[in-house]
């Protein structure tokens, strides 16, 4: 099949497991892959912003895709973030992750550039695209990056051949309608939504799927919002957006996301995926969200695990 014709539906941004000491857990990791194919997810994004991969050292994160890869078994397309403040250590990324059997490689804002003026930062990807040769992709974070990449980059950027997937974190109208712009122009281009807190519209506007950060969790209320909307029954669509946004906001400690990534780990805990919720973060797991993660797990457990176990 056509890489196009899979980049649609519904994605996660995968979270990384630990053991106790702060090990990658291979059987957690074996698990997690078989929920999401159990969930309908089309796609996993590893090493992103819920991935923590910012967070991990060179080992943990060859480890991670090598385990997926090898659980996964080409079932799911495997995207992995690249992510570095160099375009030499970039190149190295992409090509050992595309050794290790990634098929997707995805750039991102550096977490430092001096000097980040539009055609530095393009000339600094141009040099990366071409390093190994398999499609790669783009995570905007928008304003909430360390470095922002200003939109005259981008839409040369998504303009390029080798440039198949974009993740659109920005919350910004101007960058979505930018996007939906040039995908007419460039066919390979494929858009997913990554603000899980508003899929309606960027659905509805055209988008091609979405890529949640809580996807693992979340995927198939996900996917039943995606199929809404392919019907044309927006307001069901609505209220199920309404009712992922509630979970959400437990499950992360309400609207100041006070608990985050604890938050969704001890919910995968409690799912029987996850055996802890460390993260690199340090996010911690205070009691009031304990609490309401188990009320939510033991209100919505058909919604977190639609099959039998």
């Amino acid at each position: 099949m056509k890489l196009s014709k899979r980049l649609m539906g519904v994605w996660s941004a995968a979270p990384t497991p630990f053991d106790e000491s702060f090990h990658i857990d291979c059987d957690a990791i074996s698990k997690m892959v078989e929920h999401h194919i159990k969930i309908g997810v089309n796609g996993l994004f590893l090493l992103g912003t819920n991935g923590e991969g910012p967070c991990l050292d060179e080992r943990q994160k060859t480890r991670m895709v090598k385990l997926v890869v090898k659980y996964n078994k080409s079932r799911m397309l495997i995207a992995v973030q690249i992510t570095d403040n160099s375009a030499y250590q970039m190149i190295e990324n992409a090509k050992r992750f595309s050794d290790e059997g990634a098929d997707i490689l995805i750039l991102s804002a550096p977490y430092f550039f001096p000097r980040p003026d539009e055609k530095r930062l393009f000339s600094f990807y141009k040099k990366v695209l071409g390093s190994v040769d398999i499609p790669f992709g783009f995570y905007d974070r928008g304003k909430y990056a360390s470095v922002v990449i200003p939109s005259a980059t981008l839409k040369k950027l998504y303009g390029e051949r080798k440039i198949s997937i974009v993740k659109d974190s920005s919350t910004d109208e101007k960058k979505m309608q930018m996007a939906l712009k040039i995908r007419k122009k460039n066919k390979r281009l494929r858009l997913f939504n990554g603000n899980e807190f508003d899929c309606v519209k960027y659905l509805i506007a055209g988008y091609d799927g979405l890529l949640l950060g809580g996807g693992i969790f979340n995927g198939h209320i996900a996917n039943q919002i995606v199929d809404a909307v392919k019907q044309g029954n927006i307001l069901k669509a609505e209220k199920l957006q309404n009712l992922m946004n509630k979970i959400m906001y437990s499950v992360y400690g309400g609207k100041k996301i006070k608990c985050w990534l604890a938050g969704e780990k001890y919910l995968l805990v409690k799912m029987g995926i996850f055996k802890t919720w460390n993260n690199l973060y340090e996010y911690q797991l205070i009691p009031s969200c304990k609490k309401t993660i188990d009320r939510v797990f033991t209100r919505y457990k058909k919604l977190f695990l639609p099959y039998k176990n």
